[in-house]
Protein backbone atom coordinates (compact mmCIF):
# COMPACT_ATOMS: atom_id res chain seq x y z
CA UNK A 1 0.00 0.00 0.00
CA UNK A 2 2.46 2.51 0.86
CA UNK A 3 4.64 1.43 -2.59
CA UNK A 4 0.98 2.39 -4.25
CA UNK A 5 0.45 5.87 -2.62
CA UNK A 6 4.53 6.72 -3.01
CA UNK A 7 4.33 5.99 -6.90
CA UNK A 8 0.81 7.61 -7.22
CA UNK A 9 2.34 10.81 -5.29
CA UNK A 10 5.15 10.68 -7.56
CA UNK A 11 3.10 10.28 -11.02
CA UNK A 12 1.01 13.49 -9.71
CA UNK A 13 4.07 15.24 -9.60
CA UNK A 14 5.51 14.83 -12.83
CA UNK A 15 1.77 15.09 -14.26
CA UNK A 16 1.98 19.08 -12.89
CA UNK A 17 5.44 19.54 -13.78
CA UNK A 18 4.36 18.94 -17.02
CA UNK A 19 1.20 20.64 -17.13
CA UNK A 20 3.10 24.15 -16.67
CA UNK A 21 4.22 24.26 -20.07
CA UNK A 22 1.08 21.64 -22.07
CA UNK A 23 4.07 20.97 -23.90
CA UNK A 24 2.73 17.70 -26.60
CA UNK A 25 -0.73 17.52 -24.93
CA UNK A 26 -3.39 17.05 -27.56
CA UNK A 27 -6.77 18.08 -27.45
CA UNK A 28 -9.30 15.60 -28.81
CA UNK A 29 -13.08 15.80 -30.09
CA UNK A 30 -15.01 12.35 -29.50
CA UNK A 31 -18.07 11.95 -31.00
CA UNK A 32 -20.04 8.63 -29.89
CA UNK A 33 -22.88 7.16 -31.99
CA UNK A 34 -24.51 5.08 -29.72
CA UNK A 35 -25.83 4.67 -25.59
CA UNK A 36 -22.38 1.81 -25.21
CA UNK A 37 -19.97 4.74 -26.45
CA UNK A 38 -21.35 7.07 -24.70
CA UNK A 39 -20.39 4.46 -21.41
CA UNK A 40 -17.09 3.90 -22.83
CA UNK A 41 -16.50 7.53 -22.68
CA UNK A 42 -17.71 7.97 -19.12
CA UNK A 43 -15.58 5.21 -17.77
CA UNK A 44 -12.55 6.76 -19.81
CA UNK A 45 -13.62 10.01 -17.32
CA UNK A 46 -13.07 8.20 -14.52
CA UNK A 47 -9.22 8.50 -15.12
CA UNK A 48 -7.43 11.69 -13.39
CA UNK A 49 -5.11 11.45 -16.03
CA UNK A 50 -7.56 12.85 -18.76
CA UNK A 51 -9.05 16.06 -18.88
CA UNK A 52 -12.54 16.31 -19.91
CA UNK A 53 -13.55 19.51 -20.91
CA UNK A 54 -16.63 18.92 -22.23
CA UNK A 55 -18.68 15.27 -21.85
CA UNK A 56 -22.47 16.34 -22.78
CA UNK A 57 -25.00 13.17 -22.13
CA UNK A 58 -26.74 14.15 -25.69
CA UNK A 59 -26.07 11.72 -28.40
CA UNK A 60 -24.64 14.04 -31.16
CA UNK A 61 -23.01 16.73 -29.18
CA UNK A 62 -18.86 15.90 -29.20
CA UNK A 63 -16.98 15.16 -25.67
CA UNK A 64 -13.74 16.98 -25.54
CA UNK A 65 -10.75 16.11 -23.45
CA UNK A 66 -7.18 16.67 -23.08
CA UNK A 67 -4.48 14.11 -22.78
CA UNK A 68 -0.97 14.12 -21.62
CA UNK A 69 1.80 13.03 -24.62
CA UNK A 70 2.81 9.48 -22.01
CA UNK A 71 -1.37 8.26 -22.17
CA UNK A 72 -2.00 9.38 -25.95
CA UNK A 73 -1.39 6.37 -27.73
CA UNK A 74 -3.12 3.94 -24.95
CA UNK A 75 -5.70 6.34 -25.62
CA UNK A 76 -6.41 6.62 -28.75
CA UNK A 77 -6.19 2.91 -29.01
CA UNK A 78 -8.85 2.43 -26.79
CA UNK A 79 -11.15 4.73 -29.04
CA UNK A 80 -10.06 2.49 -32.03
CA UNK A 81 -10.93 -0.50 -30.13
CA UNK A 82 -14.44 0.32 -29.75
CA UNK A 83 -14.43 2.06 -33.10
CA UNK A 84 -15.40 5.21 -30.92
CA UNK A 85 -15.06 8.58 -33.78
CA UNK A 86 -12.19 11.09 -33.43
CA UNK A 87 -10.54 14.15 -34.51
CA UNK A 88 -7.73 16.35 -33.18
CA UNK A 89 -8.83 19.68 -32.47
CA UNK A 90 -5.03 20.81 -31.57
CA UNK A 91 -1.97 19.22 -31.83
CA UNK A 92 -0.08 21.16 -29.04
CA UNK A 93 -1.59 22.88 -26.38
CA UNK A 94 1.29 23.77 -25.05
CA UNK A 95 2.33 26.23 -28.27
CA UNK A 96 -1.49 27.30 -28.09
CA UNK A 97 -1.28 28.26 -24.73
CA UNK A 98 2.07 30.65 -25.67
CA UNK A 99 0.57 32.32 -28.44
CA UNK A 100 -2.24 33.32 -26.60
CA UNK A 101 -0.58 34.75 -23.78
CA UNK A 102 1.71 36.37 -26.22
CA UNK A 103 -1.47 37.88 -28.03
CA UNK A 104 -3.16 38.97 -24.86
CA UNK A 105 0.46 40.49 -23.74
CA UNK A 106 0.77 42.87 -26.96
CA UNK A 107 -2.61 43.61 -27.38
CA UNK A 108 -2.75 44.93 -23.31
CA UNK A 109 0.49 46.86 -24.31
CA UNK A 110 -0.68 48.38 -27.86
CA UNK A 111 -4.72 48.97 -27.01
CA UNK A 112 -6.32 52.83 -26.18
CA UNK A 113 -5.37 53.00 -22.61
CA UNK A 114 -7.63 56.28 -22.60
CA UNK A 115 -10.83 53.36 -22.16
CA UNK A 116 -11.82 52.08 -18.92
CA UNK A 117 -12.03 48.56 -19.55
CA UNK A 118 -11.45 47.08 -23.18
CA UNK A 119 -12.95 43.78 -24.28
CA UNK A 120 -9.97 43.31 -27.19
CA UNK A 121 -8.20 41.14 -24.49
CA UNK A 122 -8.35 39.13 -21.98
CA UNK A 123 -7.67 41.40 -18.62
CA UNK A 124 -5.47 40.81 -15.39
CA UNK A 125 -6.67 40.56 -12.07
CA UNK A 126 -5.06 44.09 -10.94
CA UNK A 127 -6.74 46.10 -14.12
CA UNK A 128 -9.66 44.29 -13.10
CA UNK A 129 -9.67 45.45 -10.01
CA UNK A 130 -8.36 48.83 -10.83
CA UNK A 131 -11.71 49.11 -13.33
CA UNK A 132 -14.19 48.88 -10.42
CA UNK A 133 -12.12 51.55 -8.29
CA UNK A 134 -12.16 53.64 -11.28
CA UNK A 135 -15.83 53.27 -11.72
CA UNK A 136 -16.83 53.92 -8.10
CA UNK A 137 -14.68 57.39 -8.05
CA UNK A 138 -16.71 58.33 -11.14
CA UNK A 139 -19.97 56.97 -10.06
CA UNK A 140 -20.33 57.45 -5.70
CA UNK A 141 -23.62 57.41 -6.30
CA UNK A 142 -24.24 54.72 -7.80
CA UNK A 143 -21.18 52.26 -7.49
CA UNK A 144 -19.55 50.63 -4.19
CA UNK A 145 -16.61 48.63 -4.25
CA UNK A 146 -16.06 46.98 -1.13
CA UNK A 147 -13.42 43.95 -0.11
CA UNK A 148 -14.98 41.20 1.13
CA UNK A 149 -12.13 38.71 1.97
CA UNK A 150 -8.72 37.21 1.28
CA UNK A 151 -7.82 34.97 -0.87
CA UNK A 152 -4.71 31.96 0.44
CA UNK A 153 -2.44 34.25 -1.31
CA UNK A 154 -3.89 37.40 0.26
CA UNK A 155 -5.22 38.69 -2.74
CA UNK A 156 -8.28 41.01 -2.13
CA UNK A 157 -11.78 39.46 -2.76
CA UNK A 158 -13.74 41.76 -4.52
CA UNK A 159 -17.83 42.64 -4.92
CA UNK A 160 -18.81 45.36 -6.67
CA UNK A 161 -22.33 47.25 -5.91
CA UNK A 162 -24.41 48.45 -8.68
CA UNK A 163 -27.33 50.75 -7.84
CA UNK A 164 -29.29 53.15 -9.60
CA UNK A 165 -28.32 55.75 -6.56
CA UNK A 166 -31.89 56.97 -5.61
CA UNK A 167 -30.48 55.99 -1.89
CA UNK A 168 -32.41 53.24 -1.21
CA UNK A 169 -31.53 50.61 1.15
CA UNK A 170 -32.59 47.44 0.91
CA UNK A 171 -33.67 46.35 -2.19
CA UNK A 172 -34.03 42.87 -4.27
CA UNK A 173 -30.94 41.62 -5.60
CA UNK A 174 -29.30 39.68 -8.28
CA UNK A 175 -25.82 37.83 -7.39
CA UNK A 176 -23.65 37.34 -10.03
CA UNK A 177 -19.91 35.92 -9.88
CA UNK A 178 -17.20 34.40 -12.21
CA UNK A 179 -14.33 32.55 -12.37
CA UNK A 180 -14.26 30.05 -10.14
CA UNK A 181 -13.00 27.64 -12.13
CA UNK A 182 -9.46 29.41 -12.96
CA UNK A 183 -9.05 28.84 -16.81
CA UNK A 184 -12.11 29.69 -17.55
CA UNK A 185 -10.82 33.18 -18.94
CA UNK A 186 -13.77 34.48 -20.78
CA UNK A 187 -16.52 34.13 -17.43
CA UNK A 188 -14.83 37.18 -15.79
CA UNK A 189 -14.98 39.28 -18.91
CA UNK A 190 -18.68 38.14 -19.35
CA UNK A 191 -18.97 40.02 -15.71
CA UNK A 192 -16.61 42.88 -16.16
CA UNK A 193 -19.34 43.18 -19.51
CA UNK A 194 -22.39 42.70 -17.16
CA UNK A 195 -20.54 45.99 -14.58
CA UNK A 196 -19.67 48.00 -18.31
CA UNK A 197 -23.47 47.80 -18.93
CA UNK A 198 -25.45 48.73 -15.85
CA UNK A 199 -22.87 50.98 -15.03
CA UNK A 200 -21.26 52.79 -17.98
CA UNK A 201 -24.31 51.63 -20.30
CA UNK A 202 -26.93 53.19 -17.56
CA UNK A 203 -29.21 55.38 -19.61
CA UNK A 204 -30.63 51.94 -21.65
CA UNK A 205 -30.15 49.36 -18.65
CA UNK A 206 -32.40 51.49 -16.31
CA UNK A 207 -34.76 49.30 -15.93
CA UNK A 208 -32.84 46.44 -14.50
CA UNK A 209 -32.06 48.96 -11.54
CA UNK A 210 -35.23 50.73 -10.48
CA UNK A 211 -36.19 48.15 -7.62
CA UNK A 212 -32.99 45.49 -7.71
CA UNK A 213 -29.41 46.39 -6.69
CA UNK A 214 -26.71 44.26 -8.88
CA UNK A 215 -23.79 42.63 -6.63
CA UNK A 216 -21.03 40.86 -8.70
CA UNK A 217 -17.89 39.86 -8.11
CA UNK A 218 -16.40 39.24 -11.16
CA UNK A 219 -13.11 37.07 -10.29
CA UNK A 220 -14.04 34.27 -7.87
CA UNK A 221 -10.93 32.58 -7.92
CA UNK A 222 -8.06 35.16 -8.16
CA UNK A 223 -5.12 33.34 -7.42
CA UNK A 224 -6.07 30.69 -9.50
CA UNK A 225 -6.74 33.10 -12.14
CA UNK A 226 -3.49 34.85 -12.42
CA UNK A 227 -2.23 31.89 -12.25
CA UNK A 228 -3.32 30.66 -15.83
CA UNK A 229 -2.06 33.73 -16.94
CA UNK A 230 1.59 33.37 -15.31
CA UNK A 231 2.52 29.97 -15.10
CA UNK A 232 0.15 27.04 -16.10
CA UNK A 233 -3.08 28.31 -18.39
CA UNK A 234 -5.11 25.14 -17.97
CA UNK A 235 -5.44 25.20 -13.99
CA UNK A 236 -8.74 24.98 -12.62
CA UNK A 237 -8.51 25.43 -8.67
CA UNK A 238 -7.73 27.41 -6.28
CA UNK A 239 -3.58 27.31 -5.26
CA UNK A 240 -3.88 26.41 -1.66
CA UNK A 241 -1.51 23.35 -0.58
CA UNK A 242 -3.82 20.49 -0.82
CA UNK A 243 -0.94 18.07 0.03
CA UNK A 244 3.02 17.50 -0.11
CA UNK A 245 3.00 17.52 -3.91
CA UNK A 246 -0.82 18.72 -4.87
CA UNK A 247 -2.20 22.12 -4.76
CA UNK A 248 -5.59 23.32 -4.82
CA UNK A 249 -9.23 22.50 -4.50
CA UNK A 250 -11.96 22.52 -6.80
CA UNK A 251 -14.30 25.19 -5.67
CA UNK A 252 -17.50 24.14 -7.44
CA UNK A 253 -17.35 20.99 -5.67
CA UNK A 254 -16.48 22.86 -2.01
CA UNK A 255 -20.23 24.41 -1.24
CA UNK A 256 -21.42 22.18 2.23
CA UNK A 257 -24.54 21.02 0.69
CA UNK A 258 -24.57 17.10 -0.28
CA UNK A 259 -20.55 18.10 -0.45
CA UNK A 260 -18.27 14.89 -2.03
CA UNK A 261 -21.40 12.86 -2.54
CA UNK A 262 -20.91 12.68 -6.22
CA UNK A 263 -18.92 13.79 -9.10
CA UNK A 264 -16.04 15.43 -7.12
CA UNK A 265 -12.68 13.39 -6.09
CA UNK A 266 -10.94 12.89 -3.38
CA UNK A 267 -7.67 12.50 -4.57
CA UNK A 268 -5.83 16.05 -4.04
CA UNK A 269 -4.21 16.12 -7.57
CA UNK A 270 -7.66 15.38 -9.54
CA UNK A 271 -8.75 18.44 -10.93
CA UNK A 272 -12.20 18.09 -9.29
CA UNK A 273 -10.91 17.25 -6.06
CA UNK A 274 -13.66 18.35 -3.31
CA UNK A 275 -10.93 19.69 -0.38
CA UNK A 276 -10.16 18.39 2.59
CA UNK A 277 -13.34 19.65 4.16
CA UNK A 278 -16.51 21.75 2.64
CA UNK A 279 -15.48 25.04 2.98
CA UNK A 280 -12.29 24.73 3.40
CA UNK A 281 -11.08 26.79 0.81
CA UNK A 282 -11.10 30.87 1.97
CA UNK A 283 -12.36 31.98 -1.49
CA UNK A 284 -15.81 30.04 -0.90
CA UNK A 285 -16.01 30.66 2.37
CA UNK A 286 -16.11 34.30 1.28
CA UNK A 287 -18.59 33.55 -1.27
CA UNK A 288 -20.65 31.84 1.47
CA UNK A 289 -21.18 34.63 3.86
CA UNK A 290 -22.02 37.18 0.45
CA UNK A 291 -24.60 34.33 -0.28
CA UNK A 292 -26.15 34.00 3.36
CA UNK A 293 -25.48 38.20 4.37
CA UNK A 294 -28.11 38.56 1.31
CA UNK A 295 -30.94 36.04 2.33
CA UNK A 296 -34.06 37.27 1.61
CA UNK A 297 -33.01 39.80 -0.62
CA UNK A 298 -31.50 38.22 -2.99
CA UNK A 299 -33.88 36.78 -5.87
CA UNK A 300 -31.09 35.49 -8.39
CA UNK A 301 -28.17 33.51 -8.16
CA UNK A 302 -26.16 33.50 -11.45
CA UNK A 303 -22.90 32.41 -11.78
CA UNK A 304 -20.35 32.12 -15.05
CA UNK A 305 -18.46 29.61 -16.30
CA UNK A 306 -17.46 27.63 -19.79
CA UNK A 307 -17.47 25.76 -21.30
CA UNK A 308 -20.56 24.77 -23.70
CA UNK A 309 -23.65 26.97 -23.99
CA UNK A 310 -25.81 25.44 -21.22
CA UNK A 311 -27.90 27.20 -18.57
CA UNK A 312 -27.98 24.99 -15.61
CA UNK A 313 -29.80 24.79 -12.45
CA UNK A 314 -30.51 22.10 -9.27
CA UNK A 315 -29.62 19.39 -8.63
CA UNK A 316 -26.29 19.45 -8.82
CA UNK A 317 -25.98 16.10 -6.75
CA UNK A 318 -29.35 13.92 -7.85
CA UNK A 319 -31.07 13.66 -11.11
CA UNK A 320 -34.22 14.69 -8.70
CA UNK A 321 -35.50 18.22 -9.05
CA UNK A 322 -36.64 20.48 -7.01
CA UNK A 323 -40.14 21.50 -6.50
CA UNK A 324 -39.65 25.05 -7.77
CA UNK A 325 -38.00 23.79 -10.97
CA UNK A 326 -40.16 25.48 -13.52
CA UNK A 327 -39.63 28.85 -11.96
CA UNK A 328 -35.71 28.70 -12.31
CA UNK A 329 -36.55 27.19 -16.08
CA UNK A 330 -38.96 29.77 -16.96
CA UNK A 331 -35.86 32.38 -15.79
CA UNK A 332 -33.60 29.96 -18.02
CA UNK A 333 -35.71 29.70 -20.47
CA UNK A 334 -35.90 33.45 -21.40
CA UNK A 335 -32.81 33.99 -21.25
CA UNK A 336 -32.19 31.12 -24.05
CA UNK A 337 -34.73 32.52 -26.46
CA UNK A 338 -33.50 35.73 -25.99
CA UNK A 339 -29.97 34.83 -27.31
CA UNK A 340 -31.37 32.34 -29.97
CA UNK A 341 -33.42 35.02 -31.10
CA UNK A 342 -30.63 37.88 -31.17
CA UNK A 343 -27.86 35.35 -32.75
CA UNK A 344 -29.12 32.11 -33.41
CA UNK A 345 -26.82 30.53 -30.85
CA UNK A 346 -28.63 27.56 -29.06
CA UNK A 347 -28.26 27.30 -25.39
CA UNK A 348 -29.44 24.13 -23.65
CA UNK A 349 -31.02 23.87 -20.62
CA UNK A 350 -32.35 22.17 -18.04
CA UNK A 351 -30.62 20.48 -14.34
CA UNK A 352 -27.10 20.09 -14.23
CA UNK A 353 -27.49 16.51 -13.67
CA UNK A 354 -29.60 15.77 -16.01
CA UNK A 355 -28.19 17.97 -18.74
CA UNK A 356 -24.55 17.58 -17.98
CA UNK A 357 -22.74 15.09 -15.38
CA UNK A 358 -23.68 15.02 -11.46
CA UNK A 359 -21.51 17.20 -9.33
CA UNK A 360 -21.85 17.71 -5.30
CA UNK A 361 -20.88 20.61 -3.64
CA UNK A 362 -21.83 23.37 -6.36
CA UNK A 363 -22.47 26.93 -5.06
CA UNK A 364 -25.57 27.44 -7.45
CA UNK A 365 -27.33 24.16 -5.60
CA UNK A 366 -26.03 26.00 -1.69
CA UNK A 367 -27.18 29.20 -3.29
CA UNK A 368 -30.66 27.95 -4.09
CA UNK A 369 -30.91 25.65 -1.07
CA UNK A 370 -29.03 27.02 1.83
CA UNK A 371 -28.59 30.50 1.00
CA UNK A 372 -32.55 30.51 0.03
CA UNK A 373 -32.40 32.07 -3.41
CA UNK A 374 -34.97 31.44 -5.55
CA UNK A 375 -33.82 31.07 -8.65
CA UNK A 376 -29.57 29.74 -8.89
CA UNK A 377 -28.40 29.49 -12.43
CA UNK A 378 -25.03 28.79 -13.74
CA UNK A 379 -24.46 29.31 -17.22
CA UNK A 380 -21.78 28.38 -19.11
CA UNK A 381 -20.45 30.51 -21.71
CA UNK A 382 -19.71 29.38 -25.72
CA UNK A 383 -16.55 27.86 -26.05
CA UNK A 384 -13.20 29.41 -28.46
CA UNK A 385 -10.55 27.87 -29.88
CA UNK A 386 -10.41 24.60 -28.71
CA UNK A 387 -12.37 25.50 -25.31
CA UNK A 388 -11.03 27.68 -22.66
CA UNK A 389 -8.93 29.64 -25.26
CA UNK A 390 -10.83 32.33 -27.09
CA UNK A 391 -9.32 34.17 -29.72
CA UNK A 392 -9.52 37.92 -28.50
CA UNK A 393 -11.63 38.66 -31.30
CA UNK A 394 -14.08 36.50 -30.08
CA UNK A 395 -14.21 38.21 -26.65
CA UNK A 396 -16.50 41.10 -27.30
CA UNK A 397 -18.81 38.99 -29.69
CA UNK A 398 -19.51 36.31 -26.41
CA UNK A 399 -19.57 38.81 -23.74
CA UNK A 400 -22.24 40.75 -25.83
CA UNK A 401 -24.62 37.82 -26.50
CA UNK A 402 -24.01 36.35 -23.33
CA UNK A 403 -25.27 39.98 -21.67
CA UNK A 404 -28.26 39.49 -24.34
CA UNK A 405 -29.52 36.64 -22.06
CA UNK A 406 -28.24 37.76 -18.74
CA UNK A 407 -30.72 40.76 -19.53
CA UNK A 408 -33.70 38.82 -20.27
CA UNK A 409 -33.26 36.84 -17.11
CA UNK A 410 -32.73 39.63 -15.10
CA UNK A 411 -36.14 41.13 -17.00
CA UNK A 412 -37.78 37.83 -16.14
CA UNK A 413 -36.78 37.95 -12.86
CA UNK A 414 -38.01 41.02 -12.20
CA UNK A 415 -41.47 40.70 -13.20
CA UNK A 416 -41.50 37.86 -11.37
CA UNK A 417 -40.42 38.67 -7.78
Amino acid sequence: MFIKIALSVLLCSIALAAADTYEGYKIYDINAKNAFEKEVLYQLSSNTEYDFFALPKTLGEAARVMVQPEDQVEFENTLNKFTIDFTVVDENVGQTADLERAQNSFLRTVLDTSSRVSFASFQRYDDILRYLDELAQSYPSRVTVKTIGKTYEQRDLKAITISNGDGKSNKKVILLDAGIHAREWIAPAGALYVIHQLVENFSANSNLLKDYDWVIVPVANPDGYEYTHTNSRMWRKTRKPASTNCYGTDGNRNFDFHWGEVGASSLSCSDTFKGPTAFSESETKVLRDLMRSLTGRAKMYLTLHSYGNYLLYPWGYTSALPDTWKDIDEVAQAGAAAIKSATGTKYTVGSSTNVLYAAAGGSDDYAFAVAKIPVAITMELPAGGSGFDPKPAQIEPFVSETWIGIKAMAEKIISKY
